[in-house]
């Protein structure tokens, strides 16, 4: 995995790609996975990534994340 990781960064930083939008990006995709996951249960979810419910219910207001449909 760390490979890997380090890989993703090295074409991150090539293509110019800011700490603060990959910064924002991985944590959209985190928060979007655990969720998917858990069925959109925010509290497994917040267990799952080990932030609080009310910070994960907030993050997921600023980055639009709602269950599909």
């Amino acid at each position: 995995m760390r490979d890997d990781l380090a890989a993703l960064v090295q074409q991150m930083i090539d293509k110019g790609i800011r700490f603060e939008d990959a910064q924002q990006e991985f944590e959209r995709t985190f928060i979007a996975r655990a969720l998917a996951k858990t069925d959109y249960n925010v509290c497994k979810a917040a267990k799952m990534t080990g932030l609080h419910r009310n910070t994960l219910s907030r993050k997921m207001t600023a980055y639009r994340i709602r269950k599909s449909a």
